[in-house]
């Protein structure tokens, strides 16, 4: 069976009788065997998909998504099934419900084929804090695929699946999209329902997809999107017909960050792919120039305490009582507390729960997360200033490619430095792209680069991105 790339190809073989859903499920389930090495899947939905693709052979639906098949990240809800975050401390929990945004893809006919690994609760940037294992990237084995959506990423990236659902926090669709070689998006803040989502950093998380084009992304993008009765910080603005990509009507103008592109943590090869990018930007007739930004370097440590501290906010919930892992050597109120989360939690969660509640701490609560609430607004309204004179902003996705597995894994903050590009989007609650641009000179690894755009400009974004590729 051919390896497709789109969602048109599907149908396009769907509606000449050269494929039938039960096929294209059981190719996917092949390849899922096949590459059972990389760690990708958690629990594969076997029967249930093969089931529901013979189903939807004999009833011919009319849906939007026909021969859509989706993996979805194991953060996101999909009722009676379980849902754990990648953490032992969930284990065995099947939700009661579904996410907003998977309701709304299992309403147009897409089929869900499985779960998919990630770093624990969404904490990490190479899917090697899970407590199923690390994901293994398919470009290079021995190499990491990004985090926290990794194995989102590899699921598309090794033909497993069409599309992936994962979660944006700060990068953690793009940056995996970088390494993978494929299309990662995060929409606006708002945009996609949060409702069904386990929380990491509420103010900061995102759904966002990972596909091989962009004319998959914006269709998935224009079913999920909406407001929604569970989710109070879902938007209200109307839905444009994403999937239409319509092209540029005038020459673009796109901005790039100096201190980016000079950033000493920038490898030279991705820095050499990012500009010959900008120049097929210039010789499409659209203007790229570089300029200021200053608050760059401010970026990670601004992320790192909000996001922490909003996660030591989330993760109380998880206590032993009232679900989750509970201790079996437990004697006590205090005890199920201190033992349950022991063990339940890994070492990189436990890292970020203990930071979350210093910085929220007396004496220490003006000093750090007043402060970097302070941040946050100086790096939002210099972004908003910048797209008063410019359309989108260009960036690359990550400072390097994957690393090797266990390489940074001892050292968390030159892990949390792979974040730096894609932070930014997040704490301004912007739209952002990643889009790969080809392989390293060196070591053959695939590279993405970043487009952003205003707060709620995807329909732009999309058809910009769409129309250099």
């Amino acid at each position: 069976m051919p390896a497709f790339r789109t969602l048109a190809e599907v149908q396009a073989a769907l509606r000449s009788g050269a494929l039938t859903m039960e096929s294209l499920v059981a190719s996917y389930l092949e390849r899922i065997e096949a590459t059972r090495h990389l760690n990708i899947y958690v629990e594969v939905f076997e029967q249930e998909a093969l089931e529901q693709a013979r189903r939807q052979d004999a009833a011919k639906p009319a849906g939007r998504l026909l021969g859509m098949v989706l993996a979805i990240k194991d953060v996101i809800c999909y009722k009676d099934h379980e849902v754990t975050a990648g953490s032992n401390i969930l284990r065995g929990f099947r939700s009661l419900f579904s996410a907003t945004a998977v309701e709304r893809l299992l309403a147009e006919g897409a089929i869900i084929i499985g779960r998919v690994n990630c770093d624990e609760f969404a904490m990490g940037s190479s899917n090697e804090n899970s407590c199923y294992g690390p994901t293994r990237n398919a470009a290079d084995p021995e190499r990491v695929p990004g985090g926290s959506s990794g194995a989102s990423a590899v699921a598309v990236q090794a033909g497993t699946c069409l599309a992936a659902l994962g979660s944006d926090t700060g990068g953690s669709v793009r940056q995996p999209a970088a390494f993978c070689g494929v299309t990662g998006f995060k929409p606006s803040y708002g945009r996609i329902s949060r409702h069904g989502l386990i929380a990491y950093g509420s103010s900061l998380d995102q759904i966002g997809t990972l596909a091989h084009s962009v004319e998959d992304t914006a269709l998935l993008l224009e079913i999920m999107a909406g407001p929604d009765a569970y989710d109070s910080t879902a938007s209200v603005e109307p839905v444009p017909a994403y999937s239409r990509l319509a092209p540029p009507d005038r020459p673009m103008r796109v901005a790039y960050f100096r201190t980016a592109i000079e950033h000493p943590h920038l490898d030279e090869g991705i820095r050499a792919l990012t500009l010959r990018f900008a120049d097929r930007i210039r010789q499409a007739g659209h203007t790229v120039e570089a300029i200021d930004f200053e608050y760059l370097d401010y970026i990670i440590p601004t992320y790192y305490v909000l996001a922490t501290a909003e996660a030591s906010s989330n993760l109380s919930r998880y206590d032993g009582v009232r679900f989750g892992h509970r201790s079996q050597a437990a004697h006590d109120l205090n005890s199920t507390y201190k033992r349950s989360r022991t063990e339940g939690f890994g070492a990189e969660v436990k890292r970020r729960i203990m930071l979350g509640t210093f910085v929220l701490s007396s004496g220490y609560y003006d000093a750090y997360y007043t402060k970097a609430q302070q941040v946050r607004r100086l790096i939002h309204d210099r972004t908003k200033e910048i797209f008063q004179q410019y359309d989108f902003i260009l960036m690359p996705a990550a400072p390097t490619t994957a690393w090797r597995l266990g390489e940074k894994i001892s050292d968390p903050v030159e892990m949390y430095l792979a974040d730096v590009f894609t932070v930014q989007a997040n704490l301004a609650g912007i739209p952002a792209i990643a889009l790969p641009i080809g392989q390293h000179p060196e070591d053959g690894l695939p590279v993405g680069v970043q487009l952003m755009a205003d707060a709620f400009q995807e329909e732009a974004l999309l058809g910009f991105a769409h129309s250099l590729f």
